[in-house]
């Protein structure tokens, strides 16, 4: 299972500079989503959240969260792209259901199709 689930990281810096600069993009007041095909049979996610936010453990426990909520609802976005997830300073006063709300409302954009 973890191995399956490694497999739909996007891990290199090279391929996070390729996605922002050259992807497309979609903003609301808590995340920044970048997006872009990747030609794979499966979607690739990637989470960044900023040193200013807070220290190691409170951007990976924001990360538990957000990877959390792409689990749950990843099957509404089966379409071969690859994501990447930047948490904005705001999101941080937001509780769990609140962030998937959010989340939710940027993400069906994306839904297969488009």
């Amino acid at each position: 299972m973890i191995i399956i689930r490694k497999l739909y990281i996007v891990r290199t810096t090279r391929d996070f500079d390729d996605i922002i600069k050259t992807g497309k993009s979609l903003k609301n007041k808590y995340f920044v989503v970048h997006y872009k095909d990747n030609n794979l049979p499966y979607d690739r996610f990637g989470i960044s959240v900023s040193k200013k936010l807070g220290n190691a453990v409170f951007r990976n426990k924001y990360k538990r969260k957000l990877r959390s909520i792409i689990d749950n609802y990843k099957k509404e976005y089966l379409n071969n792209k690859d994501y990447i997830i930047i948490l904005r300073k705001e999101a941080v006063t937001r509780n769990f259901s609140e962030l998937t709300e959010d989340f939710l409302e940027l993400m069906p954009k994306n839904k297969k199709g488009n």
